[in-house]
């Protein structure tokens, strides 16, 4: 039961995140926003730690895990952040879709995962065709949507590396643990690249900016990365890559009622095809389920 309440949580904080990633750039810049969001992230992690009185292994695994997780903190986020600039919000999470696919290959690899049988492979068929519908509205974007896109598969390539390492490595930390590390790791990394880059306290900063970086900091990250890496040590980590499945479908209509954002209806048949590639991926799952 925890492990499903924490699964459907990190949807719903997958779901939101796009749009407040949005937001939290307009204004003070991307970098700013994705800076701060880790400033408030890692100060917030750091005292729930206090709190718990958990202390963070140093040992050779556990140091090679915050490296693993860092990948995602810093790599991934510096990534999909730069491409909010470019694409509707709700997009980011379609693109993210494809990290089942990249997940399977990467688990099938290192893992040895069974993620990659023929019921599987309809399933990822039909996702990547509603992703194929969804990215004809890209075009209407020009240069500006191909460089949302671009960025925001790097980021999914990353996320699922990170998690497919973590994974292979089994070093048996602490969710909360896994996030400190990462985070110790991607702070100072994120303080010196708004330094080199920017800089410069941003000129504007409107009150949804400022709204959008403490949630992203203190809710997506300190409780959505720790809740990500809990469902990640209970569950596979193609089944954990689902959730950016799911999580499309809700990310697109929040951007169209909450920002404007265009939902046509190329974009609602390419939302079809995702749930059906997800229902035939549940069904297969429990099918070799029975039959082991």
């Amino acid at each position: 039961m925890s492990v499903s309440l924490a699964y459907l949580s990190v949807i719903l904080l997958w779901a939101t995140t796009p749009l407040a990633i949005k937001w939290s750039g307009e204004g003070p810049g991307y970098l700013f926003g994705v800076t701060g969001r880790m400033a408030i992230g890692t100060l917030c992690v750091l005292l729930v730690m206090l709190v718990l009185r958990r202390r963070m292994p140093w040992h050779r695994k556990a140091v090679r895990t915050y490296l693993l997780a860092s990948i995602q903190v810093y790599g991934a986020m510096l990534a999909v952040y730069w491409a909010s600039q470019f694409i509707p919000s709700g997009w980011i999470s379609v693109v993210f879709g494809l990290s089942p696919l990249l997940t399977a290959l990467m688990a099938a690899a290192l893992l040895g995962e069974r993620s990659l049988t023929a019921g599987k492979l309809s399933g990822y068929a039909l996702g990547l065709g509603g992703l194929a519908a969804i990215f004809g509205s890209a075009l209407e974007l020009g240069s500006q949507g191909v460089y949302g896109i671009a960025g925001v598969l790097l980021s999914a390539f990353l996320q699922c590396l990170s998690a497919v390492g973590i994974k292979r490595l089994d070093a048996r930390l602490p969710a909360l643990t896994t996030v400190a590390g990462g985070l110790v790791i991607a702070l100072p990394a994120y303080l010196a690249t708004w330094a080199a880059v920017d800089g410069e306290w941003p000129e504007l900063l409107p009150a949804s900016s400022i709204a959008a970086i403490a949630y992203l900091g203190a809710i997506a990250t300190t409780v959505g990365f720790a809740l990500y890496y809990y469902v990640l040590s209970h569950l596979s980590a193609t089944r954990v890559a689902m959730i950016s499945l799911i999580s499309p479908v809700l990310a697109l209509y929040l951007g169209h009622v909450l920002n404007d954002e265009p939902l046509s209806f190329r974009i609602v048949a390419g939302t079809a095809l995702i749930l059906a590639a997800l229902l035939l991926h549940q069904w297969t799952e429990r099918r070799v389920a029975q039959e082991a």
